[in-house]
């Protein structure tokens, strides 16, 4: 008689529902912002900064952040300080220790106007950012809507508005990082950029994983 077989356990799926801001600078410092009210960690906002020169820094305010953050993405150097964010009709204001920015927001874009036709279940559902993502690579080169991430996760971005970023005021550690330009290159924390036209998008991104996953329970 043989040992019946062990079933592999389900994957656990985590969502996040926000916004996230892509933004670069005139010094060559590209930031990314996400904000989430909504989340297996409770509310929260981090930061993903990639200097001129390359390196790539997570903003997290809390350990729990910063495990799972970095089990999902790369980063050379993490800091855990509180991050404050926010958002209101005309700006996004983001305060850490190290980093102090605010973006102005413009009109939404013409694609936000479509994303707004889609029903919010359909376009965050991870099958509608799997059928959209060769969709997303043409459109906007660098930008990806699926993906793999760290310790075999799957992610999927579904995003649901997006608005343009007009201009910005930002110093890193005292330093004036000048005017708003292109995220370019495109930021290397994981499989997708930030679109190049500086951004505000609002988004649910979804996170499939083993049970256990760093910095979150089973």
């Amino acid at each position: 008689m043989t040992a019946a077989s062990t079933p592999s356990p389900s994957p656990v799926v985590w969502r996040f529902r926000g916004h996230i801001l892509g933004v670069g600078t005139a010094e060559g410092t590209r930031v990314v912002v996400g904000t989430w009210p909504d989340s297996p960690l409770g509310a929260f906002s981090d930061v993903m900064v990639e200097r001129s020169d390359g390196h790539r820094l997570l903003l997290a305010p809390t350990p729990q952040v910063a495990d799972f953050v970095t089990a999902t993405y790369r980063f050379d150097e993490v800091r855990i300080a509180p991050v404050t964010a926010d958002l209101t009709a005309g700006a996004l204001t983001v305060t850490t220790p190290s980093l102090t920015l605010t973006a102005h927001l413009g009109r939404r874009r013409p694609l936000g106007w479509a994303l707004r036709l889609v029903p919010a279940s359909v376009a965050s559902h991870p099958a509608f950012c799997a059928l959209s993502d060769p969709i997303a690579r043409v459109v906007m080169p660098g930008v990806r809507t699926r993906g793999t991430a760290g310790q075999g996760r799957r992610e999927f971005y579904g995003a649901t508005d997006v608005r343009d970023v007009v201009g910005i005021g930002a110093r890193w550690e005292g330093q004036d990082l000048g005017a708003l330009a292109p995220v370019d290159p495109p930021t290397r924390f994981g499989f997708s950029s930030t679109p190049r036209r500086p951004a505000l998008t609002r988004v649910v991104t979804t996170i499939r994983g083993a049970a256990g996953g760093a910095g979150l329970p089973s």
